[in-house]
């Protein structure tokens, strides 16, 4: 049974999990259906546009002693697969229609080369600006780890915290602690535009 997390608390991923070498990491939301909307974000942003064409971005940062240090390292809908193989982004969606994960992320601990040490998971609104979108307008956002070789769902944090007015999502990250992998459930909205800026808070 998975271990759901709140805002800010941290678990071991491998050392309670003897063998874990592959997980998915799931990230999922939904656009606001209408002002009644309930749900994780509805009640607390009093809804938003019924029918907006919102388009979420899951992102990760790989870093080197916390900091971002080539391009290569930023595995998105543009670069879907880590050099090291270590990271795989299964593909961009586009609406955040449906239940379930609406982007997956699958990563190799064992091929995530020695001098990384953290994986940062964000998501950011496209075109956020232009389009005056904003996540208030999104409401069942989480994100989750899954065992790849059980499919048992390991970790799940809601982020049900009030996001309006923020386009991009610090929600996650993976870092090493010795000989083991810890996640920890971050859950920081922002009002960076998009990747660059947010790649800025790692520099």
């Amino acid at each position: 049974m998975a271990i759901t997390l709140q805002k800010g608390q941290r678990i071991d991923l491998t050392k309670g999990n003897p063998g874990l070498a592959k997980v998915l990491v799931g990230l999922g939301w939904d656009p606001v259906e209408s002002k009644q909307s309930k749900g994780f974000f509805g009640s607390l942003f009093g809804g938003g546009s019924s029918g907006a064409n919102i388009d979420c971005d899951a992102s990760v940062l790989m870093l080197e002693n916390d900091r971002f240090t080539q391009k290569e390292h930023l595995i998105y809908f543009g670069n879907l697969k880590s050099k090291c193989g270590g990271v795989n982004h299964t593909g961009d969606n586009l609406t955040g229609e449906g239940d379930g994960d609406d982007e997956q992320i699958i990563i190799d601990l064992q091929r995530v080369p020695s001098n990384i040490n953290k994986l940062v998971f964000v998501v950011n609104i496209y075109d956020a600006v232009r389009r005056n979108q904003d996540f208030g307008m999104i409401q069942n956002a989480f994100i989750r780890v899954v065992n790849m070789n059980n499919q048992e769902e390991l970790i799940k944090f809601n982020l049900s915290e009030n996001y309006s007015g923020k386009t991009s999502l610090l929600v996650a990250e993976m870092y090493r602690y010795e000989q083991d992998w810890k996640f920890a459930a971050v859950g920081t909205g922002t009002n960076d535009k998009g990747l660059e800026e947010l790649i800025r808070h790692y520099t």
